[in-house]
């Protein structure tokens, strides 16, 4: 009996250490975040890897719009001077989605896209300046060395993390879900995007093309793929030659990623071939809903069987314009739910009883809580999976870069009706609340992503978190980096391959005919011969 329970508790033992996660000793990250909802993304990951005892140093800049406001304790800040203060950085963005919200669908195109232009080469140059500042500090980059960091953690949309990863000599994971993720992913990451069932970003095709689609899909993406170029040679190519002291681009330098972590899950994504250093974590921040403050709570309760609408155009949006506000507010309130607005502009005049502005939401929490029917959103990664989390349809407001596509996603999926925000009327957005709301199969399809969502091996915080672990483990992932990197366009195609094999058939048929005409010319010479001695 004895030797039974001896027994027993080694098995015991060795089932603990089996089941026991994988643990890194606690290390040092160096965190190049961006901002807005990709701060609020990548903070998340953030607090995890303090959570589980590393240590972390986050490098911003003297005019961050979002970081400094944020602080939290258990991690290191370091602040950059740069020549541009908070003010310019969000004058330049509201002049950017200006020309995205209104100009670009409602005057000249050729003008408004000048303007966009100019707003992006503004925001171009003050990440220059960031970037210049930071490789200026020769002390920091010095004590960063002596430090011997672990890993990077950065997010592309802020160029220059991947060259400071380089320039320490260290490994380093991107997050990424930019504007121009695609391009990023397959040119710089390679991965493999058949444009016959991968659509191009931001046309609006699902996997299933026919003949024309697939001829467009292939012609907006060489059209796509030449425009991306053209800016990341002109912009970014030179000065990261510049700051390398040698030739080097930005796709050569993201190139060296060792894990590529993708904000979205199949959830969202259509099928696609993926590579082994790339790693789905959509949805990473997504938690159960907690309890709404009380006055919050009250008027949530009032709506009774009707329940709730919630609506958020996301932390950039500031303002309206008068006559769009009020088209909004009218059409919310001709609807027997209550809602609840995020919204910080001027009070609309059509603004109904059943609905209430908010400088700011508990969004996750609303959108988990039962009275909940639907979500009006302009199509940011981090409110989509909130609504796949918590299974809640949604009526889309796309207003600029990905956010379209996004939309466009969840509503051939099922979960979403999309409007366009420059030419809505009221009776269309109401329309679309009550086909959401009332009819079941929105409802069913967004359940049926939810469950796709909630059904993975490892929760997407636990899985970005483990990988980042894991480049630490293992001082990098190179083993897991295909060997297209090292091959030239035309290697990776095989063109040279194909070039040789069709030398080869030209040759032997050359040499095929040449011997044929060769024989048939001796046949007619010993035939002739002979018909001359006849």
């Amino acid at each position: 009996m004895r030797a039974c329970g001896k027994a027993a508790l080694c098995f015991l033992f060795l089932l603990g250490l089996i089941q026991t996660p994988l643990c890194v000793t606690a290390g040092k990250i160096l965190i190049w975040p961006s901002e807005f909802s990709h701060w609020l993304h990548m903070k998340t990951i953030i607090d995890e890897l303090i959570v589980r005892g590393h240590n972390v140093t986050i490098v911003t800049h003297s005019a961050t719009p979002f970081l400094l406001k944020d602080q939290s304790l258990g991690y290191n800040m370091e602040i950059i001077q740069v020549p541009h203060t908070k003010k310019d950085i969000m004058d330049n963005l509201d002049r950017i989605l200006k020309s995205c919200m209104y100009d670009i669908p409602n005057i000249n195109m050729i003008h408004a896209f000048l303007k966009l232009t100019e707003g992006i080469d503004i925001m171009t140059e003050q990440n220059k300046a960031l970037c210049r500042e930071l490789f200026a500090r020769e002390d920091l980059l010095e004590k960063w060395r002596k430090e011997k960091f672990d890993v990077l953690l950065t997010d592309p949309v802020t160029a220059c993390g991947e060259l400071l990863a380089q320039k320490l000599n260290l490994p380093f994971v991107m997050s990424t879900r930019p504007f121009f993720a695609n391009f990023m992913e397959r040119h710089c990451g390679q991965l493999p995007a058949p444009p016959s069932y991968v659509p191009a970003f931001g046309i609006g095709y699902t996997d299933r093309m026919d003949f024309l689609q697939r001829v467009t899909n292939i012609l907006f993406i060489a059209f796509h793929d030449i425009v991306v170029n053209f800016m990341m040679m002109a912009k970014w190519d030179p000065f990261f030659t510049e700051i390398m002291g040698k030739p080097t681009t930005l796709c050569d330098t993201m190139s060296k990623a060792d894990i590529w972590l993708i904000r979205t899950y199949w959830d969202f994504e259509y099928p696609r071939p993926l590579l082994p250093n790339f790693k789905f974590v959509g949805g990473l921040h997504c938690k159960p809903a907690k309890p709404l403050p009380k006055d919050m709570e009250d008027f949530v309760q009032s709506s009774g069987d009707d329940g709730i609408v919630v609506f958020s155009l996301g932390s950039m949006i500031k303002n309206l314009t008068k006559e769009r506000a009020n088209i909004i507010a009218t059409a919310l309130g001709q609807i027997p739910q209550k809602v609840l607005w995020r919204y910080t502009g001027e009070k609309p005049e059509t603004l109904a009883p059943n609905t209430r502005l908010y400088d700011w939401i508990p969004q996750n929490d609303l959108l988990g809580h039962p009275k909940t029917k639907a979500f009006i959103t302009h199509g940011g990664t981090n409110g989509i999976y909130e609504a796949i989390y918590h299974g809640v349809p949604m009526v889309g407001l796309p207003l600029f870069a990905d956010q379209p596509d996004n939309i466009n996603h969840m509503t051939t999926k099922g979960a979403a009706v999309m409007l366009d925000f420059n030419k809505m009327r009221s009776k269309d957005l109401k329309h679309a609340l009550d086909d959401v709301i009332n009819n079941p199969s929105y409802k069913e399809s967004m359940m049926r992503l939810s469950r796709i969502h909630h059904d993975q091996p490892m929760k997407p915080l636990d899985q970005a978190v483990y990988w980042i672990e894991y480049v630490m483990r293992n001082k990098g992932a190179k083993h897991l980096r295909v060997e297209a990197h090292n091959l030239t366009w035309y290697q990776y195609h095989c063109l040279d391959v194909a070039v040789f094999l069709l030398s080869v058939i030209a040759l032997v048929v050359f040499i095929f005919v040449k011997t044929c005409g060769l024989l048939f010319r001796k046949c007619c010479r010993k035939t002739s011969a002979k018909s001359k001695k006849e």
